[in-house]
């Protein structure tokens, strides 16, 4: 039980400079002990001021105290170390980073985390230095802000006194010695009621903010959709239109074809049909020279009666009924066709053109709302008709076997 006890006692036994069990004990005129290596550095540091203050009431004294060692409270502090109750873990030491208040009572080059800043003080103090502010009948009544860096903002430069009055007419912080000079006569109120009002406008612009806040957001969220569908839009209009030229390439690979075997068609007729009349004339041309041998050969007969029973049978064929007259003409050409694919071709391009002119038109016009969705797929579809051949106009040598369409 006793060793319990002195367990929660530990603490006093600690150093509040470095934070450990104290090492060569001193004790200050005003009661409080530290290590003598942890005091005497403090008061090093203040050699240069002539004096020196308790780390923890700031009790100053002058001149510099000659330190004694406190032989009861070395005793203790070694009676713990021998029994190793001191084994128990000292409190973490929050040490001060980047951007952190570093207390202003811990020495050495790392500093401990201020939590609080004393504005009568004009100091910050960490979890260990700021007790004496809550122990301390003296210190109970200054006033502990949150720790922060700015501590001289807080006092006039004027008169090194804590601002505590806002000055409407001036609209700026002042002290109270501020009012009874300069400031005589301005409209002041305390700063508590000031912040009271600062407060109700700032809840008022905090109120129009957030509703315009809202409103960006939906207005962004408008825009995003918007942006989204315009996307599947555009990715339906490339669809749409690469099967749509698709077809259109297909379809005048198609009509290329037919046109191909109309001509390969009307060519075999005509070839074929010329290719008879020329057996034909080779053989009567044949016949004719056989004819024309023997009658020569008779013609030279001295044989009177061979002459006249030859001559009776060769000339009882008749040439004129044999060989019916034949009218060669030249045979059609295919210029008017190449002529008129030409003209098709053309035709097609001058419509494509002034097609191209309402689509890339419709395309173009793009605003933040998007526009209706071209109907390029029915425009589309014009061009692949423009292709049916027309009977009225089409070339008299070419004929389809569909629906009897001639080309143009």
């Amino acid at each position: 039980m006793a060793q319990q006890g002195v367990l929660l006692d530990q603490d006093q036994f600690c150093c509040s400079v470095c934070l450990d069990l104290l090492k060569e004990p001193v004790t200050t005129a005003c009661g409080h002990s530290y290590c003598r290596i942890c005091i005497e550095g403090c008061w090093d540091q203040d050699d240069l001021k002539g004096v020196y203050s308790c780390p923890q009431c700031r009790e100053t004294f002058t001149p510099r105290p000659n330190l004694r060692k406190n032989n009861m409270l070395a005793e203790l502090v070694e009676k713990l170390r021998k029994t190793g109750l001191q084994a128990a873990p000292p409190p973490a030491l929050c040490y001060a980073g980047p951007g952190d208040v570093a207390c202003d009572v811990c020495t050495g080059t790392r500093k401990q985390k201020a939590l609080m800043s004393c504005l009568a003080c004009l100091a910050s103090y960490c979890e260990t230095h700021l007790q004496s502010h809550y122990e301390s009948p003296a210190l109970k009544k200054h006033k502990l802000v949150k720790a922060t860096a700015q501590l001289q903002e807080k006092i006039c430069s004027h008169h090194d006194k804590l601002l505590e009055v806002y000055c409407r007419t001036d609209q700026q912080c002042i002290c109270l010695l501020c009012v009874m000079d300069e400031h005589k006569g301005h409209d002041t109120v305390s700063a508590a009621a000031e912040r009271t009002e600062k407060q109700r406008q700032l809840g008022m612009s905090q109120q129009k903010v957030q509703q315009r806040f809202q409103e960006r957001e939906k207005e962004l969220k408008e825009l995003q959709q918007a942006v989204e569908s315009f996307k599947r839009s555009a990715q339906s209009a490339v669809e749409d239109s690469d099967q749509i030229f698709t077809e259109l390439i297909r379809s005048i690979e198609r009509r290329s074809s037919e046109v191909k075997e109309l001509i390969r068609a009307q060519e075999k007729a005509q070839v074929s049909q010329a290719e008879g009349l020329l057996e034909q004339l080779k053989q009567e041309i044949a016949e004719l020279r056989k004819r024309s041998t023997e009658l020569e050969q008779l013609s030279h007969t001295e044989d009177h009666i061979h002459f006249l029973q030859r001559y009776q049978s060769l000339s009882s064929i008749s040439v004129s009924s044999d060989l019916p007259s034949i009218v060669v003409r030249p045979l059609q050409s295919f210029g008017d066709v190449s002529k008129t694919v030409s003209e098709l071709r053309e035709k097609l391009e001058d419509f494509l053109k002034g097609e191209w002119t309402k689509i890339s038109t419709t395309v173009n016009i793009v605003d933040v709302v998007l526009p209706p969705e071209p109907k390029t797929r029915e425009q589309l579809l014009q061009y692949s008709c423009q292709l049916t051949l027309d009977p009225n106009t089409a070339h008299t040598h070419l004929s389809l076997s569909e629906g009897n369409r001639k080309s143009h």
